[in-house]
């Protein structure tokens, strides 16, 4: 669950072909290049270039990572729109996604100044990938055994447990059971993008959230 640099097996198996045209234009409304939001979201400009004209599809880490960058919402870089903001969110209303072997589903409004999501993570999805990047990211275990890495200190939650943590921390999720687990995942979103560009690009080893 945070914002990311993900592994080429790691596209998401839905079709999110729509995204490519969404990512170009948000990163020209930032007023970013190819290669300086690359460089903050923790990709090659490379990669984003493929992202942006559809010939690679994102994870949902790299969505994460973009819409920090860009001052956004995952909601918007998938182009999706709500006629009025508001404060309660339907279960029935609650729409799966698949992205890099997590399924999630937006608990939040979208343009808010935090993004919440439910996310299933199966066993043995991007438990490598470590990620380093501002902000916060707070997450409550719903079902099952997660194992958290923040720095060198590994953690291991239960259901009821949570974490609050500053996402500068080199930080990596893992289920711990072959069913998954489940989880609450709540993380800030930066509304600038100078301001993630201030703070040095995001430090990704190959090889963890959402």
């Amino acid at each position: 669950m945070s914002s990311p640099a993900a592994q080429p097996g790691s596209e998401p198996a839905g079709d999110l072909s729509t995204v490519a045209p969404q990512l170009r234009s948000l990163r020209r409304r930032a007023s970013l290049t190819l290669e300086s939001a690359a460089r903050a979201a923790g990709l090659s400009p490379a990669h984003l270039s493929r992202l942006e004209t559809g010939q690679r599809q994102p994870s949902l880490p790299m969505l994460l990572a973009l819409a920090r960058v860009y001052g956004t919402t995952v909601s918007e870089l998938l182009g999706e729109t709500v006629a009025d903001r508001d404060a309660v969110v339907r279960a029935a209303e609650m729409e799966p996604t698949m992205a890099g072997g997590w399924t999630y589903w937006q608990a939040g409004a979208p343009g808010r100044g935090m993004q919440a999501l439910r996310v299933h993570v199966p066993h043995g999805s991007q438990g490598d990938i470590v990620r380093v990047h501002p902000g916060e990211e707070w997450l409550y275990v719903l079902e099952g055994r997660l194992r958290l890495r923040l720095g060198d200190t590994a953690h291991r939650l239960a259901p009821g447990d949570s974490a609050h943590f500053d996402s500068l921390t080199p930080h990596r999720i893992a289920a711990e059971d072959p069913d998954g687990v489940d989880l609450l995942f709540v993380h800030t979103l930066l509304q600038s993008p100078t301001a993630a560009l201030c703070l040095g690009p995001a430090t990704h080893v190959t090889g963890d959230t959402p």
